[in-house]
């Protein structure tokens, strides 16, 4: 028998018999177990819905009389506006307003925000202003006489010491007396002068004098009938304050009318 095909059969026998011994080894083993699958991911949180918005609106009077006014009060929450209505509009969230209506009225507070609308509502009723009571009517009063007029009218023109120019402080009352003796053409009258009890009796005479012809010819300047003018001096004789102070000697240094009628 030749040796090398037998030692090339047996080779080949064990290569065979390696090769059965791996197939069946093979089969023998457990299958591999798959991963677990992963967890599905968690589904996205919807956000929490607005907060409705609230509105609360009132009024400090809720029943006026014609002229008078009243306040409404509102508070708001969850709101970004705030409309009122009639007649006012978009106001803060939270407020007061004073109201003057002319006739009965509802206000609606209307409050808007991402979580919708809400609304108030107050009344306010206006009533029909009472009439004023009735006046009786004055007593007529009898006319005032022109002498009464006179005397309303013309007033005295007081003068400086020892001087017997007319002073500008005195020159819009001597013009309103000027006005009211042309409104009053027909009326005749007399200037006296006067000075306080400083300086002798004489001096005094002579003073008053001068400042009852400086008053006349200022009037006269103003258009006034120097025939309706007379003029007259009683110096420190008819004193109109008896004190010894100088607001006292003030008055006393004076010019005075008269009427003497028409």
């Amino acid at each position: 028998m030749n040796t090398g095909f037998l030692e090339q059969n047996l080779g080949r026998a064990r290569v065979g018999l390696l090769l059965l011994l791996t197939l069946v080894s093979a089969s023998c083993r457990s299958p591999a177990v798959p991963p677990p699958p992963p967890p599905p991911a968690p589904a996205p949180l919807e956000p929490p819905p607005a907060p409705a918005p609230a509105i609360t609106l009132e009024v400090s009077v809720s029943s006026i009389e014609q002229g008078e006014s009243t306040t409404l009060n509102w508070q708001s929450r969850n709101s970004n506006a705030v409309r009122i209505e009639p007649g006012i509009g978009e106001v803060d969230p939270s407020g007061s307003r004073q109201v003057s209506p002319g006739s009965s009225v509802t206000y609606t507070a209307t409050a808007t925000g991402p979580g919708g609308q809400a609304t108030d509502i107050v009344r306010v009723t206006v009533r029909a202003a009472a009439p004023p009571p009735a006046v009786p009517p004055l007593p007529d009063r009898p006319a005032l006489t022109l002498e009464e007029l006179f005397r309303t009218n013309v007033q005295p023109i007081y003068f400086d010491y020892d001087q017997s120019q007319i002073r500008a402080d005195q020159v819009g009352r001597l013009q309103n007396n000027a006005r009211f003796l042309q409104s009053n053409s027909g009326v005749r009258f007399t200037i006296s002068g006067h000075a306080d009890e400083r300086g002798s009796q004489e001096y005094n005479i002579g003073l008053g004098d001068s400042r009852a012809n400086a008053v006349r010819e200022f009037l006269v300047r103003q258009g006034i009938d120097e025939s309706r003018i007379s003029t007259v001096s009683f110096g420190e004789e008819r004193p109109v304050c008896s004190a010894e102070s100088e607001g006292c000697y003030q008055e006393n240094r004076r010019a005075e009318f008269v009427t003497r009628g028409q």
